[in-house]
């Protein structure tokens, strides 16, 4: 969010002074975070998530706490935290708005347009394709050791996108249009839960709602 304001104000590099890991929450956040505890608290038990799974980053590790702290999920229990869900590696575009880029990093720029978004992996950085295969890792530890439990994770804007990419076996194309579409908001819910009733063909049933103030 913050490289396409800056894009859109013209700042070529987002000024840094944290590493991506440590940059905490907003007051704002603080508050999403909360309101989202508190509005899975009003639930039944067995709508409550039971395994909380989050990014290292410390700002999804201090929403993962408020939303326990605020009835989301049960305080005592631990919060798994897990590096795979870090957000995306950006290497040595790390800070750069697009049209910077294309003005300090022109290669890159030629080479991101040639292998489009999806398969770009910038020096010292990642691709959305690596992304899915440390996510597609994830995916299996989780079935392995919490198949049958209501698992929630707490994680960034690639990752959530890269997440319904292999759940909802979409296409390249498919994900980018929907990543075109704008961010993933802040606290949105992405869930996806098993009807056996639908059998194979209809076993996920998805909805995103995203809560700012409760």
């Amino acid at each position: 969010m913050a490289r396409d304001a800056a894009h859109g104000e013209g700042i070529p590099r987002i000024t840094l002074t944290h590493r991506h890991v440590d940059v905490p929450l907003s007051d704002l956040g603080r508050e999403q975070a909360a309101a989202l505890g508190r509005w899975f608290a009003s639930f039944e038990p067995d709508a409550q998530p039971e395994i909380l799974l989050a990014s290292p980053y410390i700002r999804a590790v201090q929403t993962a706490k408020l939303f326990g702290a605020a009835g989301g999920y049960d305080p005592h229990e631990p919060i798994c935290i897990d590096e795979r869900l870090r957000e995306k590696e950006f290497g040595i575009l790390d800070g750069l708005t697009t049209a910077a880029v294309g003005e300090l990093q022109p290669e890159q720029a030629a080479f991101r347009k040639l292998l489009g978004k999806f398969y770009h992996r910038p020096p010292g950085g990642e691709s959305w394709v690596d992304v899915i295969f440390r996510l597609r890792a994830l995916l299996d530890t989780v079935s392995l050791h919490n198949g049958g439990r209501r698992v929630m994770i707490v994680a960034h804007q690639v990752v959530v996108l890269c997440l319904r990419y292999i759940i909802e076996n979409m296409s390249e194309d498919q994900i980018l249009a929907i990543d075109r579409e704008g961010d993933v908001a802040n606290c949105a819910i992405t869930e996806y839960r098993l009807d056996d009733a639908q059998g194979r063909d209809g076993k996920l049933c998805w909805h995103a709602t995203t809560l700012l103030h409760q």
